[in-house]
């Protein structure tokens, strides 16, 4: 197997995990937790777990100086991205933040073409356009009523800082594991939140039924640990803009959880983005196998078989 397509793959798995953050937080808010109580376990045992795992693995846990920094800068990074998007469910539905938090991508194609001077290739391009055309057709409004102003600035925070966080695990150029890198990513997390809530005067609250505990692990496990490590990874086979794009599976994910989970309806506009923004992934992960006089000559005849079938009709 390519890096390339294992990096595809990779991607996918990230983004299909992340994607199920809403569900996660949704199930806990019911109960009753606030955010930074949601969040602090969801690091919490997340950190745990790739503990364990580092400890099983013999992994050693020392780092130097400078990548004590870049961690925590990727920490401070992810936790104000994280932050913003979970109050963010507290001013519009999630699965409309789940598709406005897409637009990260951009931003690092944008970011990385600008300040790291990266070509953004043909594939690339046509990416960008189907997850955005695909993400049109999947934001649906609450009855027609405007978004609240509040909800949106903060989902356009979590965007540009989970932006920043891919970019700088791209060109920090440490050396080391994923699953140490997002441990420690995890660990200042963990203090950053703890900090912000009693910052905030919302003490961290105890969960108290095993339903909360089933939630708060699965929160750590599928959206953070499995999301995180293998997001990583894929950014280290393809690099960050391809998989920043190919997050678009993370609006799939949430309109699917709404239509299974929730019951909500899954419309023909609904399915429409949801191909155009698996159209892009598929793109993004075969771009450097197309070549681009075969892609154009396969293109001309299918359009010509097409139109002689019309003609014939």
């Amino acid at each position: 197997m390519d890096s390339k397509l294992k990096g595809g793959i990779y991607g996918c798995i990230a983004a299909i995990s992340y994607g199920l953050n809403p569900l996660c937080a949704l199930f806990l808010y019911q109960d009753g937790l606030q955010t930074y109580s949601v969040l602090f376990y969801r690091f919490a045992l997340g950190a745990l777990m790739l503990a364990a795992i580092l400890l099983w693995r013999r992994i050693s846990f020392r780092i130097s100086r400078h990548e004590a920094i870049v961690l925590a800068a990727l920490g401070l990074l992810f936790a104000a991205s994280s932050i913003t998007y979970f109050l963010s469910f507290h001013h519009m539905a999630a699965g409309i933040a789940a598709t406005l938090v897409f637009a990260y991508p951009v931003m690092v194609a944008i970011i990385m073409a600008i300040f790291f001077h990266e070509r953004l290739t043909l594939p690339a391009v046509l990416s960008i356009v189907l997850t955005v055309a695909g993400i049109a057709l999947l934001y649906e409004g609450d009855g027609g009523e405007p978004l609240s102003t509040v909800g949106v600035i903060l989902v356009m925070v979590s965007a540009l800082t989970y932006a920043l966080y891919i970019i700088v695990v791209n060109r920090s150029r440490i050396v080391m594991s994923s699953l140490k890198l997002t441990f420690y990513a995890l660990l200042v997390c963990m203090v950053a939140v703890t900090v912000f809530a009693f910052a905030s005067g919302q003490p961290l609250q105890p969960l108290t039924s095993g339903r909360q505990w089933f939630y708060a692990a699965l929160l750590g496990l599928v959206p953070t640990v499995i999301s995180l490590v293998f997001m990583a990874m894929a950014i280290k086979q393809i690099g960050s803009t391809p998989t920043a794009i190919m997050g678009a599976l993370e609006p799939v994910t949430a309109v699917a959880v709404g239509a299974l989970v929730f019951g909500e309806a899954l419309t023909p506009r609904l399915s429409l983005g949801i191909l155009a923004i698996l159209a892009a992934v598929v793109l993004i992960i075969v771009g450097g196998k197309l070549h681009r006089p075969a892609v154009v000559s396969r293109l001309a005849r299918a359009g010509r078989l097409v139109l002689k079938r019309w003609r014939w009709k």
